[in-house]
Formats: structure tokens, C-alpha cells, sequence
């Protein structure tokens, strides 16, 4: 597998091993991936919560356009 770096993110996971955080490059590949996993999964566990809290609450009585209208700028 090839991965290619910009040189901002090149130069962040050379100052991690440099800095003595991690023992080579693919540590710290490998700790951002477990990090982004767990980010990915709580934002969509949170999407989900809020999908359903809508679905569960109050129907309003407004319309599409009084939704619309409500958003358009005042003149």
C-alpha cells in the first residue's frame, strides 16, 4: 500500500517520531486512523440521535413555504 503525504502532514508525523510520541511513522498513521475511527463513529452515533429525536418529536404545523419564507432575507 502507497500513501502520499502533503509536506504539512509529512512534516507533523516526522515531529511526532522526533519528539519521541511515537517509534516510526507508521505508529502514528496507525494512532490517527484508531482517532479518526472513533471520531467518525461518535459523529454518526450523534447524527443518528438527532435524526430520531425529530422523527420522535412534535409534527409542526408550518409548510414547506412558511419554512422557506421564514428564511428568506427581510426586505
Amino acid at each position: 500500500m502507497n500513501i502520499s503525504f502533503t509536506e504539512k502532514q509529512a512534516k507533523y508525523i516526522a515531529e511526532q517520531v522526533q519528539n519521541g510520541d511515537f517509534q516510526n511513522a507508521s505508529e502514528v498513521v496507525r494512532d490517527a486512523l484508531r482517532l479518526h475511527e472513533v471520531y467518525r463513529h461518535k459523529i454518526i452515533e450523534d447524527l443518528k440521535a438527532e435524526i430520531e429525536k425529530g422523527w420522535a418529536g412534535a409534527t409542526s404545523t408550518r409548510t414547506v413555504e412558511d419554512i422557506i419564507n421564514a428564511k428568506r432575507p427581510k426586505s
